[in-house]
């Protein structure tokens, strides 16, 4: 839990900012398509390629060692790529008509985003972010490759205390010989597929409200 809403701090205002700038503000040419065939292969990568950049990047590098911190970090590089495309590609959906008008009615650049396209947008971004976070639940390898831990018997108590996640505890309890902790496996399997289903039913269910409401 405190994994993922670090991770949902720090991965959304940033992968929203930078969907905002690519789609609004950056000048249409080379290098902006160049970043977005960038983003499109980084939302491909291997899961376990993050952990490793993790691994160099917040745990030696930055010196946060195998912290709650490093994961969350690492984990808000997985899923900002998803976050990112999921919101140029709402962003882009809005009609230019909306634009034009709020432009014609004398409001700057910034008050026609805010006011009218993000209030347009809004459910395609919330939507894309929810799903960018319920992949981020299920990840194993890249806190494994990292370092986190594969048992802890206490809840963090800071950003830098170690920590571990739902998913390598079921590996912990899979690769285990007593049939105890197969039950203990398939339970947290259970959990972990219920999380995920409700989180994708809310982003559905929150979609379809703010649509009705924006187009009511």
């Amino acid at each position: 839990t405190y994994l993922m809403i670090l991770t949902a701090i720090v991965a959304v205002p940033v992968g929203v900012g930078a969907a905002i700038y690519l789609e609004e503000y950056a000048k249409k040419g080379w290098f902006s398509r160049v970043v977005e065939v960038n983003i499109a292969n980084l939302a491909g990568v291997p899961s376990i390629i993050y952990g490793l950049l993790g691994l160099e990047l917040f745990v030696r590098a930055m010196g946060l060692d195998r912290s709650l911190l490093a994961g969350a970090l690492t984990m808000a590089l997985l899923v900002l790529p998803i976050i990112i495309i999921a919101g140029r590609e709402a962003l882009r959906a809005v009609p230019p008509s909306i634009r034009e008008a709020s432009y014609a009615l004398g409001a700057s650049r910034w008050q026609t985003i805010r006011y009218q396209v993000l209030s347009l947008a809004f459910p395609g971004i919330l939507t894309g972010s929810i799903l960018a976070l319920s992949r981020a639940i299920g990840e194993a390898a890249p806190l494994i490759t990292m370092g986190a831990l594969t048992y802890i018997a206490f809840l963090p108590d800071g950003l830098l205390a170690p920590f571990t996640v739902l998913p390598i505890q079921i590996f912990n309890w899979v690769s285990r010989p007593q049939k105890g902790f197969f039950a203990a496996a398939a339970g947290g399997i259970i959990v972990l597929l219920v999380v995920l289903l409700l989180m994708n039913a809310l982003a559905v269910y929150l979609r379809q409200r703010y649509q009705r409401r924006l187009y009511l």
